[in-house]
């Protein structure tokens, strides 16, 4: 594909994006929303019969990892172990009962509706889809509130942060673990059991090979960084540690995802001189991704508007919905959150740039039953982002929120969580 072509397609996508940044925030809608949208409209654009908006895959797979790499990394660096207070127990408590309930629920009736028969390979893929969905972003959320003073509010809005931050890592790893389980299946040979059986070391290896790579060269790394720091040179070593973690891992047949995770992790938790400035640029840079990885999930999934489709994705998000409300109430039964704040919790579970780049990267993969999986995902994502939207508008009803100043608005509590973390 012409270079030229290539950068004036990124320029034309980074103008629009902008352009409906600041149109999302005068509509108050979800930026994220208003990205997707745009991406899909791109799609349906053709010159000569052909997409007017058309990369090449070996570029796509570049931004794929690149971005993939940045929202891990970033996503897991905020994890504190030496933090975990009443917050991150209820925080992780309710990822945990909703990636039971939507494992149970959604993998289930995504088997049973979108594949032609119940197989042990189609059953691995439902349950990549129910556990991608899982992961929330209320980042989305956050921005559509940023004129109100929250108050007593300011608990739920903090709930909902912890959660995305804990999440982030575990939806971006398990889908490509379970991806790998797939390829393993697939290529071995005789019974189902005995193949499985004999993929288990295989499997084994590459989670422990992935924990390897992100612990030895977070050492090496860190361990200089600890010393010295270079307002120039230190963030580009954060970004090389990470891409050098994806890449020994990945060829030393583990998993690279999980070893950026594992990075990030040590990063987060040991002495790094100056680790808030080299916080702030890694998602920064990750930010800087966003507006392409959002409108490129768009142009590269193609979402079916037939009638059949609609019907059947609503109603998986309605499943979805009844996952959130039973984990909501069942992990924070007893707490001091009142019956509309859960409701408020349960409701605010758009998606983010986590679940658009694990889609996007997905995009690219060759498997018939991928394709299913993808336009799924983006019309759960559509979903999720209206359905927060309207909560949004009606969120008088739920919580108790003030339209003045700037006072704890949620980027400054967002803002507030992220340095504490930071120290």
């Amino acid at each position: 594909m012409d270079a030229l072509l290539v950068l004036t397609n990124i320029a034309i996508i980074l103008l629009l994006g902008i352009l409906c940044a600041v149109l999302s925030k005068r509509l108050k809608i979800p930026n994220v929303l208003v990205l997707v949208v745009l991406g899909i409209l791109l799609s349906r654009i053709m010159y000569n019969g052909q997409p007017l908006f058309n990369f090449d895959p070996t570029f796509l797979v570049g931004i794929g990892a690149l971005a993939l790499v940045m929202i891990v990394f970033d996503g897991s660096s905020r994890l504190r172990l030496s933090e975990v207070n009443a917050f991150s127990l209820s925080a992780l408590k309710l990822i945990g009962h909703f990636l039971l309930f939507s494992i149970v629920l959604i993998t289930l009736f995504t088997t049973l509706m979108f594949f032609e028969s119940v197989t042990a390979e189609n059953i691995l893929f439902a349950l990549i889809f129910s556990v991608i969905i899982v992961g929330t972003d209320p980042d989305a959320i956050f921005s559509l509130f940023q004129d109100y003073k929250l108050g007593k509010a300011k608990r739920v809005f903090e709930m909902l942060e912890i959660e995305a931050i804990a999440n982030t890592p575990l939806i971006v790893i398990l889908p490509f673990i379970i991806l790998d389980l797939i390829r393993n299946l697939v290529s071995g040979n005789g019974d189902l059991f005995s193949s499985f059986m004999a993929q288990v070391p295989v499997f084994l290896a590459q989670i422990i090979v992935g924990v390897g790579a992100g612990v030895v060269i977070g050492i090496i790394v860190f361990k200089s960084m600890q010393k010295f720091y270079s307002e120039q040179f230190s963030p580009v070593g954060i970004i090389t540690a990470a891409l050098l973690a994806y890449v020994t891992a990945e060829q030393l047949k583990g998993n690279g995802v999980l070893a950026v995770a594992t990075l990030g992790l040590l990063f987060g938790n040991v002495y790094v001189k100056e680790k808030p400035r080299l916080q702030e640029f890694s998602y920064m840079l990750s930010n800087a991704l966003e507006i392409l990885v959002f409108v490129l999930v768009g142009v590269m999934v193609k979402i079916p508007l037939s009638p059949s489709f609609i019907f059947k994705s609503l109603f998986l998000f309605a499943l979805l919905v009844l996952s959130r409300l039973a984990a909501v109430f069942a992990c924070l039964k007893g707490s001091s959150y009142s019956f509309k704040e859960k409701l408020f919790i349960s409701f605010n579970m758009p998606k983010g740039i986590a679940v658009a780049v694990v889609a996007f990267t997905f995009s690219l993969s060759t498997h018939p039953q991928m394709s299913i999986i993808l336009n799924l995902v983006l019309a759960i994502m559509i979903y999720s982002l209206i359905l927060a939207t309207v909560v949004e508008r009606l969120s008088g009803s739920f919580i108790k929120v003030e339209p003045q100043g700037n006072i704890d608005t949620p980027f400054q509590l967002s803002d507030a969580y992220s340095k504490k973390k930071a120290k």
